[in-house]
């Protein structure tokens, strides 16, 4: 269960913050996979994402709490959230009467839950549908050569279609763009095709291989250029989490003055939960912005 702004410092895609009262629960997850559940105080989404356990250990300083540790790259959330009762029925069989009706009180209120293997893959595919690919696909009129390079329907077992690099980036894809409107948060254009596919894309922040999450929080959504000049350190974001930074020495200030807006601020989610996290935006600095380019630099003018 995660509640966001609760006295448990949870980052779903990092780490689960929880009391000594579930230690052996989650203990007994180490190595498997974890739902989200927002409880009914904190707001409508249900269940809204997947992950893996890695580790669990004290929380330093702070007596009686203990971290979940989430394996990098393992945490997904659903393409839609499910909710809570489906019919009136719970879709935990626990927290269901023996009528199918909700139970009140006991299990319902538990932080951590076990969940049986039944729920937790029904859970899943409504969350993340096994045809996502092809729903993306044909979304906007696919075409023959799109069906062909990977956006047939996933008939494979739950959890080794959530492992896959093609089905995590589709949700990925699908989550960030719309978060951002299908508007690039750096031009604020909002482009679409002929057939009406936006031409946006999904850029993580801290890549996959440097063990960055598919978390919306690690993503933005920008145009073909920019997503190319993000990647490669001749843009990132400010500690402010909003102001646009540029590597001059690299860009030219003409070009800059045609691709992004006059105040140099980013278009954000209208959702907070959506808003970069601060810790991604910093490794991108660290790791990503004003480095040396390996590959040929791009012909600006013309």
């Amino acid at each position: 269960m995660h509640k966001a702004d609760s006295i448990y410092e949870d980052e779903p895609d990092v780490v689960y913050d929880f009391p000594r009262a579930y230690l052996k629960a989650v203990q007994e997850a180490v190595g498997d996979w974890i739902l989200y559940y927002e409880p009914v105080k904190a707001g409508p989404r249900g269940y809204f994402a997947v992950a893996k356990i890695s580790q669990v250990i004290e929380k330093p300083k702070v007596a009686g709490r203990y971290l979940a540790l989430i394996e990098p790259g393992s945490f997904l959330p659903f393409d839609t959230p499910v909710p809570r009762l489906e019919n009136g029925t719970p879709f935990e069989t626990t927290l269901a009467e023996a009528d199918g009706t909700p139970k009140k009180g006991g299990a319902v209120q538990l932080a951590v839950r076990r969940l049986p293997e039944v729920d937790f893959a029904r859970i899943v595919n409504r969350g993340l549908p096994q045809d996502l690919i092809a729903m993306e696909a044909s979304r906007y009129g696919a075409t023959a050569d799109e069906f062909a390079s990977g956006a047939e329907t996933f008939e494979r077992p739950v959890l080794e279609r959530l492992v896959q690099r093609p089905y995590r980036e589709v949700a990925f894809r699908r989550k960030v763009r719309e978060a951002y409107g299908y508007r690039c948060a750096m031009s604020g254009l909002m482009l679409r095709n002929g057939g009406g596919r936006p031409e946006v894309q999904a850029a993580h922040i801290r890549p996959v291989q440097d063990q960055g999450s598919d978390s919306v929080r690690n993503g933005f959504a920008l145009s073909g250029t920019l997503h190319w000049m993000f990647d490669r350190g001749l843009l990132s974001v400010a500690d402010d989490c909003q102001t646009i930074l540029v590597s001059h020495n690299k860009v030219s200030g003409d070009v800059i003055d045609r691709l992004l807006p006059a105040d140099r601020k980013l278009i954000l989610p209208l959702d907070p939960n959506d808003r970069p996290h601060p810790r991604n935006l910093q490794w991108h600095r660290e790791n990503v912005f004003g480095r040396v380019l390996n590959d040929e630099a791009p012909t600006w003018d013309g």
